[in-house]
């Protein structure tokens, strides 16, 4: 049977996720990959929020736009024989990481020993902050259509809309983006009433954070950044004490 962490170069590529914020929301496993290694190479904000654990290696850091590059030279320096952590915020296999150094490792035939080392996605982070939001089936559907058309952004919003699946929204604006979470609300909207419950967390676990209650109707009425992940509830999500929850069914198998 062939194993997961593959490879067998005289080098070692770790894929780090470093969690939503600084160092008391990272796994141990993740703090012990980046000690372990020589080289740490990431976006340059993921970076200062672990500033701490990294003196004394050799740090290469670059833009949001650079990943590929980014990915190739973490590759490169792995198959030099360096151990090599490149890192993601959140978790590295969620919109991350994880997936183009396996496609560029592939495409190399890189012999590089690659091991991924997962982390708190932005998903568990920001569910936690709102309550219990995503008890329940969920969906997660990223609204940047720089690597994904839009028609299809549009066909998954509506698929999961009319599953009443709870939708975890990444990436809802930025700077050219300010309309598509408007588009998303509206074609939610075509399936669930208004008055839904809407949770958006900004900046979780780091300086700055911003937790709002909302309800679908009204969330794009609210503060929505390149930093906020927007979670919307499904038929029988409810609100309680400023928190936002979706039951599982207990209530139905156990008395309460």
């Amino acid at each position: 049977m062939e194993r997961c962490d593959s490879g067998g170069g005289r080098g070692r590529l770790y894929v780090v996720g470093t969690g939503p914020g600084g160092l008391a929301h990272m796994t141990f496993a993740a703090a012990d990959a980046i000690k372990k290694s020589d080289v740490i190479i990431g976006y340059k904000t993921y970076l200062d929020l672990i500033k701490d654990l990294i003196p004394g290696r050799e740090i290469i850091s670059s833009d949001m736009t650079e990943e590929i590059e980014r990915c190739k030279e973490a590759i490169k320096m792995a198959e030099d024989g360096r151990t090599v952590s490149i890192v993601s915020g959140g978790d590295p296999g969620i919109y991350a990481m994880a997936g183009p150094i396996f496609e560029l490792a592939r495409a190399a035939g890189s012999k590089v020993r690659i091991e991924v080392i997962p982390g708190v996605a932005a998903l568990n982070a920001c569910a936690s902050r709102l309550g219990a939001p995503i008890m329940h089936d969920f969906a997660a559907i990223s609204l940047s259509d720089l690597l994904t058309p839009w028609d299809i952004i549009e066909k998954r919003l509506k698929a999961a809309a009319a599953s009443d699946l709870v939708i975890t929204i990444y990436n809802p604006k930025s700077r050219r983006r300010k309309g598509h979470i408007t588009k998303a609300r509206d074609i939610i909207l075509e399936f669930r009433p208004a008055g839904t419950p809407a949770g958006i967390v900004t900046a979780a676990a780091r300086s700055g954070e911003l937790v709002t209650l909302t309800s679908l109707g009204a969330m794009c009425d609210a503060e929505i950044t390149m930093q906020s992940t927007v979670i919307i509830g499904n038929s029988l999500t409810f609100t309680w004490n400023n928190r936002m929850i979706t039951p599982r069914g207990y209530k139905n198998k156990y008395s309460f």
